[in-house]
């Protein structure tokens, strides 16, 4: 049988959404109800979309997996992609579901609220999975071997498929789930001990459904549950990577806030970056901590 990983194989998978980001921000601290005077931009966003664009800027060469309609959002989306030198060959096209779009209004004070539309990526199900299962990247007698970021906006059942198909036995899955509000998804990765998690402190709170004092505490709480691998994150206080074998603590620097949407995916990318290097986990975490910080200040993360 001809071997499907090969030399023009990705170095990464980016699983999830990949969508037009519509972020509001006003430099001035924000309350419910204001009206307020700032700018809006329209961007390339999604949490695997955003990963995949970190990535790429750490000199990774990722693939996007996803759903985007064949809209004209979604013709500029799939362009401003590829200029961004990511890899849209396994994007999953539809004919009937719109590009999805998240939209956001961050303060000074940081997000004051977002909603994310990615009914269309729901929709498609597992049709973005195709090349994983159809030979182009690999099947379920010869898996795909390489890393996968997935992200929450995947549906539950199709994260669960994910966690059990032997399709994707032998990948190296990076997991985090979108938002506090689909935190609960990422379960299937808990119940069969896969994939290394990326949450923050609420989003860990969530899953084993306590509240947790600090990152450290929140860590060993996601361990006892299943987890073989976490990084929980808690904004400008401390973060934590954790396995069995142990687990190493960090401060992040202190920086003056600019943006807030896309430093958790930014955390995520520098750090699979950091372990693709090869860096220890001190290394690792503290390279991810300053590349989030930096970008949050307003910078590239490099």
């Amino acid at each position: 049988m001809t071997e499907v990983n090969s030399q023009d194989t990705p170095q990464i998978l980016c699983i999830g959404s990949v969508l037009w980001d519509i972020v509001g921000r006003c430099d001035s601290e924000m309350r419910f109800g204001n009206d307020m005077p700032g700018r809006i931009r329209r961007l390339p966003g999604g949490v695997a979309m955003n990963i995949a664009m970190t990535l790429a800027r750490f000199g990774m060469k990722p693939a996007l997996l996803s759903a985007i309609g064949r809209d004209p959002e979604g013709d500029e989306l799939v362009q401003a992609s590829k200029q961004l030198g990511l890899n849209t060959d396994y994007i999953y096209r539809s004919d009937d579901l719109p590009t999805d779009r998240y939209m956001a209004v961050e303060g000074a004070n940081g997000l004051i609220a977002a909603i994310a539309d990615a009914h269309s990526l729901e929709a498609a199900g597992n049709k973005i999975l195709r090349a994983l299962e159809d030979g182009t990247l690999g099947t379920q007698d010869q898996p795909f071997k390489g890393l996968m970021a997935l992200d929450g906006n995947l549906t539950l059942s199709l994260l669960d498929h994910i966690a059990t198909n032997p399709a994707f036995a032998k990948s190296d899955l990076r997991v985090a789930p979108a938002s506090p509000g689909k935190a609960e998804r990422l379960r299937p990765f808990l119940t069969h001990t896969r994939g290394t998690l990326y949450v923050n402190l609420e989003e860990a709170g969530l899953l084993c459904q306590e509240s947790f004092a600090d990152s450290e505490a929140a860590a060993t709480g996601l361990l006892n549950r299943g987890a073989a691998r976490v990084l929980v994150t808690d904004g400008g206080r401390s973060a934590t990577e954790a396995t069995e074998s142990g687990s190493v603590t960090l401060e992040p620097p202190t920086v003056t806030v600019a943006r807030v949407t896309g430093a958790g995916d930014t955390f995520m990318a520098a750090h699979i970056a950091a372990d693709a290097r090869g860096e220890d986990r001190k290394t690792a975490l503290n390279a991810a901590l300053n590349a989030a910080a930096t970008y949050v200040s307003g910078e590239p993360p490099l």
